[in-house]
C-alpha cells in the first residue's frame, strides 16, 4: 500500500509496518494526548484573543496559532499512518487496539515512566524516541 502524506512525517507506511503493534499503540496515544493539549491550547489562545484584544489580531499569537494548526495536522496524519500499519498488520478490529480518533478518549495508562523505558531502550527494530523537526518526541527509525 503507498501513502502520500502531506505534512513531513518522520517514518513511512512502510517503516511503521516494521514496528511492533505495541509501539505503534502507545505512539497513538501519545500524538493524541499531545494533540489533546493542542487543542486546548488553541482555545486558551482564541479566547485571549476575543476577550483580551478584541479586534486586534496580535501577531505573536496569530503565528502560534497557525504553527499549532500545522502541528494538528501533522500528528493528526501521523496517527493515521499508525492506524494503516495496524490494519496491515491485521491489528484493526480487535477492541484490545482500539484506536478511536476522539481527543477525549485519550489513553491515559501510559505515564511518563513508560515512556523513559521506551528513551532508554531502543526496541528491537531500533527505534528511539528522539525529537523530529516540530520540536515534539515521537518514533524515529
Amino acid at each position: 500500500m503507498e501513502y502520500r502524506p502531506r505534512y513531513a512525517q518522520p517514518f513511512t507506511l512502510s517503516e511503521a509496518v516494521g514496528l511492533d503493534v505495541s509501539v505503534i499503540t502507545d505512539e497513538i496515544a501519545r500524538l493524541r494526548n499531545s494533540l489533546k493539549h493542542l487543542q486546548e491550547t488553541q482555545e486558551m489562545l482564541r479566547d485571549y484573543q476575543s476577550t483580551e484584544a478584541p479586534g486586534i489580531a496580535d501577531p505573536e499569537i496569530q503565528k502560534a496559532l497557525d504553527e499549532n494548526e500545522v502541528v494538528i495536522g501533522s500528528q493528526t496524519e501521523r496517527i493515521s499512518i499508525l492506524k494503516l500499519a495496524l490494519t496491515e498488520k491485521g491489528a484493526i478490529g480487535s477492541s484490545h487496539y482500539d484506536t478511536v480518533n476522539d481527543a477525549s478518549t485519550v489513553n491515559t495508562r501510559r505515564d511518563a515512566d513508560q515512556n523513559n523505558d521506551l528513551q532508554q531502550s531502543p526496541t528491537r527494530n531500533q527505534v528511539h524516541e528522539g525529537v523530529d523537526g516540530e520540536g515534539e518526541g515521537g518514533i524515529h527509525l
